[in-house]
């Protein structure tokens, strides 16, 4: 039977991504598991993941200066506990600093096979993100691919799929869908025009587990992706948005998901509002709320619990624990916390 015009298109992406990247040279994870790591970057973002086919993709790499501290932090997370030798794709979510500052560093430390981004800075003129955008343009080179909502990274096994970009977002939903009662209740914001607006975001698919993703998609761009539907379905495990910043978690977006872990990439006093931690934990079917450092300005019922919290104390002489999540073939999937070994299993919707 004759291919596509669809069919090819995704052929020759997927052929130029291989090329670029090396991927089928990536060796495969030793436990044949699907494993997420959340870097501690002290407020900033830092994600990877590492499919059981041993292909890799680190999303956002955090602050540049501090001698280096986040991209060696992710460099011994690539090469010590993931065993990895190079990097096949970083997406960057947007182009602020918290985000894509380390990313000249690491390039230095960690072979880069390709880079993927919502498309040219909303801020690249201005004073704080001339630069960012500049050095991100030296880096990437022709390396750098643009991808909008409902694209596909080309991976084996597992299924990344782009869901906002560029202020854009899903045409269609991704599954099943049905209204979203919520809809109705949504309070719109002063609209963002800013990076965070700009958030490339996806969902993450390995048999019947799935994740997201969003960077740091503001307010009202989150609506789009909720409202009159649902347009990602029921998840079983979200990384807090924006760091949990303020009360920038809409509930609208979140609680339909239903997911039943999240991971909260926060500092010790950047994230973790009082507002957002409270629309987490009274999400739907939310068994735990994990987070990377103890919100040092907040109580107890404003935390995640210290169990699950991976570091206690401040910037200052912390020793960057980091959480991981590891999906197995039987169904199920485990969080890890390096500071204390903690561990604990849930399972897959």
């Amino acid at each position: 039977m004759p291919l596509s015009l669809a069919s090819l298109v995704v052929a020759a992406f997927t052929a130029v991504f291989a090329a670029q990247t090396g991927a089928a040279r990536g060796a495969p994870a030793k436990s044949g598991t699907l494993d997420i790591y959340w870097i501690d970057v002290e407020g900033g973002a830092s994600t990877l993941i590492v499919t059981p086919a041993g292909q890799s993709i680190l999303t956002d790499a955090g602050f540049a200066g501090f001698n280096d501290r986040d991209a060696a932090r992710i460099e011994h997370i690539v090469k010590k506990e993931a065993g990895l030798q190079q990097l096949d794709f970083v997406l960057v979510s947007h182009f602020h600093g918290d985000h894509v500052g380390g990313l000249s560093a690491l390039a230095k430390r960690v072979k880069i096979g390709a880079f993927v981004d919502h498309g040219d800075s909303v801020e690249g003129q201005s004073g704080a993100g001339g630069p960012v955008w500049h050095e991100y343009g030296q880096i990437a080179g022709t390396r750098r691919r643009t991808m909008k909502p409902g694209e596909r990274l080309p991976l084996k096994g597992v299924e990344l799929v782009i869901v906002a970009a560029h202020g854009q977002v899903l045409p269609a939903p991704l599954g099943d869908s049905q209204p979203n009662q919520s809809c109705d209740s949504f309070k719109p914001q002063p609209e963002d025009r800013g990076e965070n607006g700009m958030s490339l975001g996806y969902l993450l698919r390995h048999d019947k587990f799935e994740f997201v993703n969003l960077g740091d998609l503001s307010w009202n761009f989150q609506q789009r992706l909720a409202c009159p539907v649902n347009l990602l379905g029921r998840v079983d495990l979200f990384q807090v948005t924006h760091h949990g910043v303020r009360d920038d978690v809409l509930p609208q977006q979140m609680w339909p998901m239903a997911p039943t872990v999240a991971v909260m990439n926060n500092g010790p006093t950047k994230g973790a509002g009082a507002v957002a931690v409270e629309t987490v934990l009274k999400s739907p079917g939310l068994e735990d709320l994990w987070s990377l450092h103890r919100a040092v300005n907040n109580d107890a019922a404003h935390n995640a619990r210290e169990q699950l919290t991976a570091n206690l104390g401040a910037t200052e002489a912390c020793a960057g624990a980091w959480i991981r999540a590891r999906v197995d073939a039987a169904g199920t999937y485990t969080l890890t916390n390096s500071r204390n070994g903690f561990s604990k299993t849930y399972q897959v919707k």
